[in-house]
């Protein structure tokens, strides 16, 4: 029975093509003509109208956008199309949902399939069932090919023959290994970001330090002709990836990544690089190969670019920074578990205090614990300075090997690319000298080339001399023997006022894993974890108001406590200022700070007629009260004839009023000749 009727010729035919890889459009040229081939097929049949559909070459029909296919399924319902052809059922569909939709849709319409083996009607059960089997066969196919496929790569994997790509430093060898670049160059400037990774211990600070010395890194620029390598000043990623890279540390992981499945708008899209934990590696195989470092300082730096993360949780560290605090990151409140805050105040923000802030956040409660830096910072600092004590001259004499070194690797990295460069201009002239120089339309372009190797050759020679004009200064031997004095003396180096203070805090992360603190009272009880496993406590009391490291004199201290029953805040500043008094930082007595230091010394304030109640009398009082002139009352008062006190040089004269009544009495009593002005005062000079 024929298949093709009339209504089947009066629509056009289409034909369907894909391969499923760029691969294969480009090498399997064989397969695309036999699919182009089926127009002709079409038109032998009886249709004139034959459409080809190849916009899916290079598509899997595995179920991901085909723009192809969702035009041959748009047609269908147009009810334009009367045959599709395909070589095979794999070409239309390679999962049973498109195959079904395609075979539903061919049903509605009255459209039927063309293949090389037959004409089907999807309108006939026999032709649906053996269509049917067709696809799943198709699907199934595919499976047991992907199946195959991902065995064997995890079977190369396992044994560590696997290599997607290389990263830079290695090159593949044969026998499917990989073995270090013997481009000299690369190695050094790998060694080079390993090296001050281990100096700075933070990857910014790492990236700072090469693009301040325009120090150009290796990277991968992929072309027609496969990798080769280019020289620029790098990114950050570009330093992370180089340092968590475990195939520097020798080691081949295979599964680091993972892609995700998800159904975005109705459609499979896949999300690759999903970063897997450590333990669910699929292959890590250990002293593999030719390493740049060790598997444990890979494990270290991995360690360490955790903990400087401080958006990664509360139980990592967070990075060094630049505060006056040693130990900020490394303390954790004992009765909460949660990481202390550091807070700075005073002047110029120098005076920390260390605080836990959980319950205060998450309950709005106080704060769990609350004490000043300066006690721990200290008390912590002569601990680990006790400890690291016998390795104060090894320290010395590391310091001069370290100064020695980043003398030099700067220029040894100039001097290699001066060397790469003179290589580049010699290709570049040999280049130009085997052409005929009457082709000027290659000779130009080689000349160009030629010129531009030169211009760089010319630019690391003048950067290469610049270091050598001027080298960073030479320790003296007043300054080594400087070194060993302080290798010897560690407590005297760490004080240092020139000691940075982000050394400190490296030191202090390197020997303490963590701090725990509880405090009862005012008791305050410090657990030290060191990174071995040992334990150290340490006790102390913390300060009550007042009680500081910068501790008024107490002879300011009674002055003040003395003044205060007879002057006001301003008074009292401007006495002991003559007096040539300093606070404990040295500044000069305002209001504000007489203020703080009576707060401190729980000293009341003056208050307005407080003197008067006491029934004690100034100098101007005095002299109002006898109608004399403040000079004669300092006199009664130089002579003795008035008793008076003073709490310090310069304070005012105070005089109990007992005692001017006294001396009024007096000068009514005395008899003696009186002056010819009623207003002159008769004073016993007995």
């Amino acid at each position: 029975m024929n298949k093709i009727r009339a209504e089947h010729l009066a629509r056009k035919a289409c034909v369907y093509i894909r391969q499923s890889t760029f691969d294969q459009v480009q090498n399997n040229r064989e397969s695309r003509l036999r699919q182009y081939s089926l127009a002709d097929r079409a038109r032998s049949l009886g249709w004139p109208d034959v459409s080809v559909i190849d916009d899916d070459l290079g598509r899997s029909g595995s179920g991901i956008h085909r723009p192809g296919f969702e035009r041959l399924l748009a047609a269908l319902c147009s009810g334009e199309i009367g045959a599709v052809f395909c070589i095979e059922a794999s070409r239309l569909a390679r999962n049973g949902r498109d195959w079904h939709t395609l075979l539903e849709f061919c049903r509605l319409v009255g459209t039927i399939l063309v293949d090389e083996d037959g004409i089907y009607d999807p309108r006939e059960p026999n032709d649906r069932l053996l269509l049917g089997m067709k696809g799943t066969l198709s699907e199934m196919e595919l499976s047991t090919f992907r199946q195959r496929s991902q065995a064997a790569l995890d079977q190369k994997a396992k044994r560590g023959e696997l290599f997607m790509s290389v990263p830079i430093g290695y090159v593949r060898a044969p026998n499917d290994r990989i073995e270090k670049d013997p481009d000299q160059r690369i190695r050094e400037a790998l060694d080079l970001v390993f090296r001050k990774f281990r100096e700075m211990g933070s990857v910014r600070q790492v990236l700072l330090w090469i693009r301040q010395e325009h120090i150009e890194l290796p990277a991968a620029n992929y072309g027609a002709e496969g990798r080769h390598i280019v020289w620029k000043l790098p990114v950050y990623n570009t330093l992370l990836h180089i340092l968590t890279n475990p195939t520097y540390a020798g080691a081949y992981a295979f599964g680091k990544t993972k892609t995700i499945v998800r159904i975005e708008n109705g459609r499979k899209r896949l999300h690759g690089g999903k970063q897997v934990n450590r333990e669910d590696w699929q292959v890590l195989i250990v002293d593999h190969h030719a390493t740049y470092i060790s598997w444990d300082e890979y494990e270290s730096n991995r360690k360490l670019i955790t903990d400087n993360a401080n958006m990664k949780g509360t139980m990592v560290r967070g990075a060094v920074k630049r505060g006056s605090t040693l130990l900020a990151g490394l303390l954790r409140c004992g009765h909460c578990g949660r990481k202390l805050h550091v807070a700075y105040s005073g002047i110029d923000g120098k005076v920390g205090r260390y605080d836990c802030r959980g319950s205060m956040i998450n309950h709005g409660g106080p704060k769990c614990i609350s004490f000043g830096a300066f006690r721990i910072d200290r008390l912590v600092s002569e601990e680990i300075l006790r400890r690291l004590e016998p390795l104060g001259i090894r320290a010395s004499l590391e310091a001069l090997e370290h100064k020695r070194i980043s003398e030099d690797e700067r220029i040894r990295h100039k001097e290699l690319a001066l060397e790469q460069a003179r290589y580049e201009a010699s290709r570049a002239r040999r280049q130009y000298d085997a052409i005929d120089p009457e082709n000027r339309l290659v000779a130009s372009e080689l000349e160009r080339r030629w010129n531009e190797a030169l211009t760089i050759q010319a630019q690391r020679q003048a950067e290469l001399d610049e270091l050598r004009e001027h080298p960073e200064d030479a320790l003296s031997d007043a300054a080594r023997e400087e070194i060993m004095r302080l290798g010897a003396d560690l407590e005297s180096l760490w004080n240092h006022p020139a000691s940075p203070i982000e050394i400190k805090k490296r030191i202090l992360r390197t020997v303490l894993k963590e701090i725990v603190v509880t405090k009862q009272g005012s008791t305050i009880r410090t657990l030290l974890h060191w990174q071995g496993g040992d334990h150290t406590e340490l006790v102390f009391e913390s300060n009550r108001t007042g009680q500081h490291r910068w501790s008024t004199a107490a002879e300011t201290v009674d002055i003040v406590r003395a003044l205060a029953r007879s002057l006001p805040d301003m008074a009292i500043a401007s006495v002991i200022n003559r007096l040539g008094k300093r606070t404990a930082k040295g500044l000069s007595w305002t209001a504000a700070r007489v203020c703080i230091l009576r707060r401190d010394h729980s000293i009341a304030a003056y208050r307005e007629g407080e003197r008067q109640e006491r029934n004690e009398l100034n100098a101007a009082e005095v002299a109002a009260v006898l109608g004399v002139s403040g000079a004669t009352v300092l006199r009664l008062i130089r002579i003795k004839e008035l008793p008076a006190t003073q709490a310090c040089a310069g304070a005012p004269w105070i005089v109990k009023r007992i005692d001017v009544d006294a001396l009024i009495a007096r000068r009514e009593a005395f008899t003696g000749p009186q002056s010819a002005n009623p207003d002159q005062l008769s004073i016993d000079l007995q």
